[in-house]
């Protein structure tokens, strides 16, 4: 029954399959990237906070990557698995694989939070907190509140994509959307009225991230194709395993994007050291908060890239599963050109727009050296943003189809060999400028491995393409 349920996946035209799964989860992850971003804004509009404030969120957004790096693990190969499972007509592993996932985010939730709490101080000095004073106090006090919220953020966050591998991605959308209004509307009363200040603003966030966690436990008590029973809370470890294979990719792009973040926060402090006028105590935390504000707008990009290509997931998942491959290949051409596309257009913001993209962010309230700075390095650091648009949709495209050994060393290539290699070495040459020029440049190399996969992938697909699209239509 639940396989039937399911199998327009593999009958409806792909561009209308794309638009129903994609735009919600487009939407989800837009909204689950504003919670950071619309911290940072009022945090950044803030007079008390300012740019002290915004370095703080810098410093502190790296750790929440990690936590949604096991979340995205577990739930986007349980989202993957699931889907697999219901093409090939295997419902039972597929209810077996979300109550194992559930389990799983639980206790790594509770532990990672143990972890932050009692380590905080070595672990924000790890990621550039000790920029200044007061950059590592506001670091301290955002990053305590944050981490308590760590069970609601992640819970909420790994079963967005389970929701979405059960045929609801709108609810998956609108859980997360909840949440984001919950944080909208209490950041401005808790920082601006309350003058709570950076814990104000994690407060807001962690009621959100409540919010969101509810919703998604309701829902897993009401799945359609695979609620999952008593008995499969019950670790299988070939289940366990098979899903975090499916996942390790997400794991291994987020957590690699942390050591890329990590390698370019330290060098920010410590080329920021040494630059004529980001030297001085008053400016030393202008480089950190504004590459944490690039990095921002990047996320929004990222946010839509990953969005549409995670929202093809179980569109990718079951038709592999099913066997018909001619429909993937549609779905993998026109998801590379719609890539492209969020990519080309985000670049003419980037260099066209900086100023008015940094005005958002307070910088009416700081010096000139904060705009001429944010210029440069949104022009600089997000030259390539159509590449690395095309090499996002790749990493995740082949997970889909179960290749999780070429995804994810081409994600740890791009993140780890090329994102922290430069971050490191490129600043020995040219100071803050050689910080800027890393992306720019790892994302030029990882495209032309990513072209070599792709084209890989489509030789791979076109022989069984016209032998299967023969026999479906004949």
């Amino acid at each position: 029954m639940e396989t039937e349920r399911n199998q327009f996946l593999g009958t409806e035209p792909m561009g209308k399959l794309m638009r129903q799964y994609a735009v919600p989860c487009v939407i989800s992850l837009l909204v689950g990237a504003l919670y950071n971003i619309v911290d940072q804004i009022f945090i950044a509009n803030a007079d008390y906070l300012g740019s002290y404030g915004n370095a703080a969120n810098t410093v502190v957004f790296p750790l929440t990557v990690i936590a949604l790096a096991i979340a995205v693990m577990i739930g986007d190969g349980c989202c993957a698995f699931v889907s697999l499972c219901l093409g090939k007509g295997e419902p039972e592993k597929a209810k077996k694989s979300v109550g194992n996932a559930v389990v799983l985010i639980l206790a790594g939730s509770v532990l990672l939070c143990a972890v932050y709490l009692l380590f905080s101080d070595p672990i924000l000095t790890l990621f550039g907190g000790t920029v200044n004073e007061a950059t590592f106090h506001y670091s301290r006090e955002y990053f305590f509140w944050i981490s308590l919220g760590l069970p609601f953020y992640m819970f909420g966050q790994a079963m967005n994509p389970v929701i979405r591998a059960d045929g609801a991605p709108r609810f998956a959308m609108a859980s997360t959307l909840s949440g984001a209004v919950v944080n909208l509307l209490l950041d401005p009363v808790f920082i601006f009225w309350f003058r709570w200040g950076m814990m104000g603003a994690a407060v807001a966030t962690v009621l959100g991230q409540a919010l969101t966690a509810a919703l998604a436990a309701w829902y897993l008590w009401h799945m359609k194709l695979a609620r999952p029973a008593g008995r499969d809370l019950r670790l299988d470890r070939h289940i366990l395993g098979r899903t975090l294979a499916l996942g390790v990719t997400s794991l291994l792009s987020q957590l690699s994007l942390v050591a890329a973040m990590a390698a370019i926060n330290n060098m920010i402090r410590r080329y920021g050291a040494q630059d004529a006028v980001f030297g001085k105590a008053q400016y030393a935390q202008i480089p950190m908060a504004v590459v944490g504000i690039v990095m921002k707008f990047f996320q929004i990009v990222i946010s839509i890239v990953v969005g549409m290509a995670a929202g093809c997931i179980p569109l990718a998942g079951y038709n592999m599963g099913a066997g018909f491959l001619h429909r993937v290949k549609e779905l993998f051409s026109r998801l590379l050109a719609g890539e492209a596309l969020v990519g080309v257009l985000a670049l003419f913001v980037a260099e066209l727009l900086p100023r008015q993209l940094i005005a958002i962010f307070g910088a009416a309230n700081e010096s000139v050296y904060y705009t001429d700075f944010a210029v440069r390095a949104f022009r600089i650091y997000l030259c390539m943003l159509p590449l690395a648009c095309v090499n996002k949709a790749c990493f995740i495209f082949l997970q889909a189809m179960g290749k999780a050994a070429p995804s994810t060393l081409l994600s740890m290539v791009r993140e780890v060999v090329f994102g922290v290699g430069f971050a490191l070495l490129l600043p020995l040459f040219w100071g803050l400028d050689g910080v800027l020029y890393s992306m720019p440049v790892s994302d030029f190399l990882t495209f032309a491995i990513a072209l070599v996969l792709i084209r890989g992938t489509y030789l791979e697909l076109t022989p069984i393409y016209s032998v299967d699209t023969l026999g479906k239509e004949a």
